[in-house]
């Protein structure tokens, strides 16, 4: 026998009763309903990713017409949200990209990272800043991608470069953050793709050879992984040191910030007083988180790169040279004719121009 088709209930959203909310200007910049009050409100409440289907965390300010689907379908590798499954089949067929748009500054195995500029491919870092909010209560950069530089994880195969998670900085820091976001998609997570993340952002502040630190206020979730990963860099090194050591110089072997150390050793209760009012960290063997389970570290002999070069006010220089690695160049070794300044590139200008004239 046929069963009669059920009728879906429409989810109508009821705005805020309250005089304060009416009486206001807008509304835009009012806090976005959290996780347990979207149940009446219609929204995106999963994605299609890569063959997985993901249940969503929180709201994202996609268009309206994507916004009120119940099922958002997304390229795994040009991170193009589209409205249905059939328009998506057709569009994985016809599109070109099987890696992100950037340079593979990273590869370990399967594991690959693409160095992404924000400026570069503006609408791919929309776009995956739009997937982020997903999975991230406190993200509120979408559209203004172009100050940041991504770093996106990805597992290769025969079809391509899986995206996986990524983590976002600041081209020019004022305090030093080595990272502004990360994410990982929940199905890659408990993997130890989080931690090699956030491992492989202090190794790119070791070649800097600055101290880093992520981006404040922390979310629950980022605030978990990074003392988990502070205390395992603290405790690794303090095995191998057996000598006194300062925070300083703590600090300078991890990359760690003070604050940073400071606050996760008082947090698992390991900096204490002795009788001469010196602080003193005590670490029992049995705290000591060894694990079974085999951990992702980012290597540096696998890296790529060189810091991303900022011109400096007043008298922007231009680089001759290319931004790439050479491991037979050293910073030492480029000499200074390689940079011109612009007030020499201005006097070789009018002097052309001037014989030009008298041509």
């Amino acid at each position: 026998m046929l069963k009669k088709p059920v009728k879906r209930k429409k989810l109508i959203h009821r705005p805020c009763s309250d005089s304060s909310c009416d009486s206001l200007p807008t509304k835009s910049f009012l806090p976005i309903p959290s996780r347990h009050q979207q149940e009446n409100v219609g929204h995106i409440s999963k994605i299609e990713i890569g063959g997985y289907m993901i249940d969503v965390w929180y709201l994202a300010p996609y268009p309206e017409e994507y916004s009120k689907l119940d099922v958002l379908y997304v390229c795994e590798f040009c991170l193009k949200y589209i409205k249905s499954d059939y328009i998506a089949k057709r569009h994985k067929i016809k599109c070109a990209m099987k890696h992100p748009p950037g340079d593979e500054i990273y590869r370990d195995g399967i594991i690959s990272i693409f160095e992404v500029d924000g400026r570069k491919n503006k609408i791919y870092c929309q776009n995956l800043c739009l997937l982020a909010k997903m999975f991230l209560d406190h993200k509120t950069l979408y559209y203004d991608v172009e100050p940041f530089l991504f770093y996106i994880l990805t597992e290769t195969d025969q079809d391509g470069c899986h995206f996986v998670g990524y983590f976002s900085k600041e081209k020019q820091s004022l305090l030093d953050y080595n990272l502004s976001c990360i994410m990982t998609l929940p199905v890659y997570q408990r993997k130890g793709y989080g931690q090699f993340l956030i491992d492989f952002s202090y190794l790119l502040s070791k070649k800097e050879g600055k101290i880093g630190s992520p981006e404040k206020p922390l979310s629950d979730l980022g605030l978990l992984s990074y003392r988990k990963y502070w205390l395992n860099m603290i405790q690794q090194q303090l095995e191998k040191c057996h000598q006194t050591i300062t925070l300083e110089e703590l600090s300078n072997l991890t990359c760690i910030s003070i604050n940073d150390i400071t606050s996760t050793l008082d947090f698992n209760g390991l900096l204490k007083q002795n009788e001469n009012q010196e602080y003193q960290i005590f670490i029992e063997k049995d705290n000591v988180t060894t694990g079974n389970k085999k951990k992702l570290y980012a290597k540096g002999e696998l890296l790529t790169w060189v810091p991303y070069m900022v011109a400096a006010k007043g008298d922007a220089g231009i680089l001759n040279i290319p931004r790439e690695y050479l491991q037979t160049i050293s910073t030492s070794d480029i000499s200074k004719d390689a940079i011109i300044s612009t007030t020499r590139k201005k006097k070789r200008l009018t002097r052309s121009a001037v014989s030009n004239k008298k041509k």
